[in-house]
């Protein structure tokens, strides 16, 4: 998994949402305020995670967006992966003709694969409530 300038921005979208909403959906405007992103940016960033199925939208006088399920039930994976697109596979074949390049993009790409598993364990939640985030580990 890559985590791009997008993939911040929606996350901490997602968090600011999850940390106003009460029952009232919150206005884009507001979120866009409150963290420094520009509005059609952050428009652009929402549909993308309504279309994912994250949050849900609320028309007319005092709309805005709410969290489609508790933030107890949103993984931040989740909310990446629906901003970002994804990054492409290697199937390298390890033998003498591999460049160097391939073979660093191996190593990149296992990285990432370590940085999908931790994000996959952390939910909405516990970002918004600051603590309880799963150690960090050397197994694998």
């Amino acid at each position: 998994m890559r985590i791009s300038t997008k993939g911040r921005h929606a996350v901490m979208a997602m968090v600011d949402l999850a940390r106003h909403q009460k029952a009232e959906p919150i206005p884009l405007s507001e979120i866009a305020e409150r963290q420094g992103i520009s509005l059609s940016y952050l428009e652009q960033l929402i549909a993308r995670s309504k279309a994912k199925g994250l949050v849900r939208s609320v028309r007319g006088p005092g709309g805005g967006y709410l969290l489609k399920d508790g933030a107890d039930a949103i993984v931040v994976s989740d909310i990446i992966e629906a901003v970002d697109d994804p990054t492409p596979r290697i199937d390298l074949q390890k033998d003498a003709a591999a460049t160097c390049r391939e073979l660093t993009d191996v190593l990149w790409q296992g990285i990432g694969d370590r940085v999908t598993t931790y994000l996959k364990s952390v939910t909405l939640a516990q970002v918004v409530e600051g603590h309880d985030l799963p150690a960090n580990s050397n197994e694998g």
